[in-house]
């Protein structure tokens, strides 16, 4: 990447174009899903520990993605709540049946 991007417009094609791989958007599908049951089950009583391990089943799938797949570096490394604000509605469009137009513009073959 070339620059800084400065926008969270300019950032979301951006982020997408980091995610091209199927495999590597299912890896942060199951990621996101681990994080929202385990907010459910912190909320719910089953133990503040579960808030504990939020992040590391985010991150964690996300991060094995990136490395292992796409063999690219996290952009939560260099842009933290963009690169999360974008993880839950990539997971969302997703889930919608939506991601695919956001993907194209982006130029990502969905």
């Amino acid at each position: 990447m070339a620059g800084t991007i400065t926008t969270y417009r300019d950032f979301w094609p951006f982020y997408l174009r980091e995610h091209a791989k199927p495999s590597t958007r299912a890896l942060h599908y199951v990621g996101t899903i681990l994080t929202l049951w385990f907010l459910l089950l912190a909320l719910g009583g089953a133990g503040l520990w579960w808030f504990a391990a939020i992040p590391l089943a985010g991150y964690g799938f996300a991060w094995a993605a990136h490395f292992g797949v796409e063999k690219n570096r996290p952009a939560t490394f260099t842009y933290p709540l963009w690169s999360l604000v974008s993880d839950y509605r990539m997971f969302f469009l997703w889930f919608a049946g939506k991601l695919d137009a956001h993907l194209q513009r982006a130029g990502v073959p969905a």
